[in-house]
């Protein structure tokens, strides 16, 4: 395999006891990280001469429904009710295994260029193997990483998730490729009857799979202990959003290592409450982010962290300045605080850590390049902000197990017109079917998997 060696950047580990930047070449040997330092010698490598860049871990989408790309901005003024009404409640059943193929490449595609190698595709709209096998092999074009969180429209609260396909996608479409894992998206314990949560849990506990749930309805219903007092909650339990989990209740799933995504633009457009941010930091833990819905916001992850941090210092020095009357002296949150909630919480959100989130020898080669010499970043002083503040324009190349994907600013594609033209043609023939209340005055007809009202995402 190619062994390439980039020189000359500032490198942003994330690892920990590393400097939070420093001057490093970087050395990849096939699809891992082979060394970190100074002025390696590797006469067999490629050498890529970064200069004025800032190399950081690839960046980790946790939670994106990336099945609905053909369809962005048609929801950008829905709150969550309408959202929940016109696309779940009367819109899933007409995609087609065509349609899903092409929102996964192209959402993939985008992914990479916005400098996410790691997707968590929360794709709950698998209405037959063949929706199954067509989203991933939209994600297996892309080259993006995922962790593939097989889920189907709102089913019957005492309907358990379909297991035979779980199997068959274990022991098929996913098990193929080595940039897929396999995951679970759960109803979870708030829409699903207490008998049918715990036996979705302890099928995704025996598989070894990471279940993922929405929760923002309210209180915990009665399936949360029942999950809890059989001992399967644990860091393979991902909650999405958990805006109004109470305190004791997030204690308690903190101590047993369970993750938590926070999707914050759309948290707080769409009204499912405050993100659970501020309330995890003071458990000592942290959320990993995603973006959600291109139905309603962007899919650039920098900007949900950037929204993220923004969002609970504005909360942490309003709680200051009403407890002393004075402004606060320094910041609450960090930017590399930020940062390592789009890098290496969300690999621990999907259960990629020992893989992804971090420069490490012997770690995948997921890496991205700041290009630090743009006007809008330069002069970088501070190299964790500068990456922070970095949009889709500065991403200048992006690797994914040693491969690039981006080079020179340009997704590595031949074929990026057809995907825009197919992904143009799906999503004008899923808006057709949508009628006078839905976007532009207009809503959905027809289709096949409504959602309960509290459903979320």
């Amino acid at each position: 395999m190619s062994r390439v060696l980039l020189r000359g950047a500032q490198v942003i580990t994330m690892t920990p006891g590393r400097p939070d930047a420093e001057h490093a070449d970087v050395l990849v040997d096939g699809d891992r990280i082979a060394d970190i330092g100074d002025t390696i010698e590797a006469p067999d490598a490629e050498v890529v001469d970064f200069s004025g860049r800032i190399v950081i871990p690839g960046l980790v989408n946790a939670h994106l429904h990336t099945w609905q790309t053909a369809l962005r901005s048609a929801g950008a003024d829905w709150t969550l009710m309408e959202y929940l009404t016109h696309l779940h409640g009367e819109c899933v059943g007409h995609y087609t295994p065509a349609d899903m193929h092409i929102s996964n490449l192209a959402g993939a595609l985008t992914q990479l260029d916005c400098g996410t190698t790691t997707v968590g595709d929360w794709c709950h709209n698998v209405l037959s193997p063949e929706h199954a096998d067509a989203a991933v092999e939209g994600l297996v074009q892309a080259g993006v990483r995922a962790v593939f969180l097989h889920g189907t429209p709102y089913r019957a609260p005492n309907i358990a998730h379909p297991l035979a396909e779980i199997d068959r996608l274990l022991d098929g479409p996913v098990r193929e490729h080595a940039l897929l894992t396999l995951g679970m998206a759960l109803q979870g314990p708030q829409y699903s009857s207490v008998e049918t949560a715990v036996a979705d849990f302890r099928a995704g506990a025996e598989r070894g799979l990471v279940v993922s749930m929405h929760q923002s309805g309210g209180e915990p219903s009665p399936g949360w202990e029942a999950v809890r007092d059989a001992g399967l909650f644990s860091p393979l339990t991902n909650i999405v959003h958990g805006s109004d989990l109470p305190d004791e209740w997030l204690k308690t799933l903190v101590e047993a290592g369970v993750t938590f995504t926070t999707t914050p633009e759309n948290e707080l457009g769409q009204g499912h409450g405050t993100p659970v941010t501020g309330s995890l930091l003071r458990l000592d833990a942290a959320p990993s982010l995603g973006t959600d819905i291109d139905t309603a916001v962007p899919g650039k992850v920098l900007t949900a962290a950037r929204i993220a941090l923004a969002h609970q210092r504005s909360l942490d020095h309003a709680r200051h300045r009403q407890a002393t009357g004075m402004h606060a002296g320094t910041a609450s949150v960090t930017a590399k605080q930020a940062l390592a909630w789009a890098t290496v919480e969300g690999a621990k959100a999907l259960g990629l850590a020992d893989r992804v989130g971090r420069i490490e020898v012997g770690m995948q080669a997921d890496l991205v390049a700041v290009d630090a010499r743009a006007l809008n970043l330069w002069p970088a002083h501070d190299p964790v902000a500068t990456a922070l503040h970095a949009d889709i324009a500065n991403i200048e190349a992006v690797m994914v197990a040693g491969v690039w994907r981006k080079r020179d600013h340009a997704l590595l594609t031949s074929r990026l017109d057809e995907v825009k033209d197919q992904l143009r043609e799906s999503g004008e023939r899923l808006l057709r079917s949508i009628g006078p209340a839905g976007p532009a005055g207009r809503t959905c007809r027809g289709g096949e998997g409504g959602a309960k009202p509290e459903d979320s995402g």
